[in-house]
């Protein structure tokens, strides 16, 4: 993968752990291009390595479509993606879950392609459509971790991705959604569960992202809205964006307390907001998955 005179002047095994780092953390198109910039200056190189191996948010696309959130799901204790895609769309995210969590392919409701509308949850449960046949509801119960709850719930007409946002303590949901739906939201997921809009839009699901350590909902929220839902989550939260400048956040973005993956048209600043505002930089998996 890299120029073989690239790090010539490197330690042999430093240089083979820092490349194995930047590897799993970056694509393989921007380390190449990156080495071969800095060919010929063994401490460019190594600030090179260093710095990708820092990497906490990766962008990614499903076909050439940058609405990653869209095709896939991921929380601390597993990750869903689509079971219709090639497999380099698959080993990225092999490549930056490194085993810490399961990637399961799947379809829900029969819908093979669309899985980030069409559910949600967190490490403790996962809810899916009420159309979600006896298979598919078989097929996540053997491959998700033991302890996580899968469970069927009725949102009508609404997509249930885009009627819920969820961290593992907290949940926003549709204002609209019934009685019944938002008991069953508390069980699953273990979470206090609050009615709320974001931005004056209704399907929370869309407009905002969090994890436990920070969030995000769309630029241009008031002050006010912004240290209202942010003392409602206890997280700190920012006005952002991703895929320059979408407004529907979780299209573009998935993110759980040590990594991220968000679409292919994020530019570097809003990658960098990204990895400070959910504290990516200095998280480790294998202290948030024990």
């Amino acid at each position: 993968m890299f120029p073989p005179d690239a790090c010539c002047s490197l330690p042999t095994d430093a240089a083979r752990r820092l490349m194995s780092s930047a590897n799993r953390c970056c694509p393989p198109n921007i380390v190449v291009r990156r080495m071969l910039a800095a060919r010929g200056n063994p401490c460019t190189v190594l600030s090179v390595l260093c710095s990708l191996s820092s990497i906490m948010a990766t962008r990614h696309q499903y076909e050439c479509c940058p609405d990653i959130g869209l095709f896939s799901m991921l929380t601390n204790a597993y990750c869903l993606v689509t079971n219709e895609a090639s497999e380099n769309f698959y080993s990225v995210f092999e490549s930056k879950l490194a085993g810490d969590i399961p990637m399961v392919k799947t379809s829900l409701a029969n819908t093979r392609i669309i899985i980030g509308l069409l559910c949600a949850g967190n490490k403790n449960g996962l809810l899916v459509p009420q159309h979600t046949n006896d298979q598919e509801i078989h097929h996540l119960r053997n491959t998700l971790p033991d302890k996580v709850v899968v469970q069927r719930i009725d949102v009508g007409p609404f997509d249930l991705g885009r009627c819920i946002s969820c961290n593992d303590y907290t949940a926003l949901m549709h204002p609209n959604l019934e009685r019944g739906t938002e008991e069953l939201i508390a069980d699953v997921l273990e979470v206090d569960v609050f009615r709320r809009t974001v931005k004056g839009e209704d399907y929370v699901g869309d407009f905002c992202a969090f994890n436990n350590k920070g969030g995000m909902v769309p630029r241009h929220t008031s002050p006010g809205e912004l240290h209202g839902l942010s003392t409602l989550l206890e997280v700190p939260l920012v006005a952002g964006t991703v895929n320059k400048r979408r407004r529907a956040i979780s299209a573009g973005l998935i993110v759980n307390d040590w990594t991220a993956f968000c679409g292919s048209d994020t530019t570097t600043t809003e990658l960098s907001v990204i990895e400070s505002v959910f504290k990516l930089r200095k998280a480790q998996p294998s202290m948030i998955v024990s």
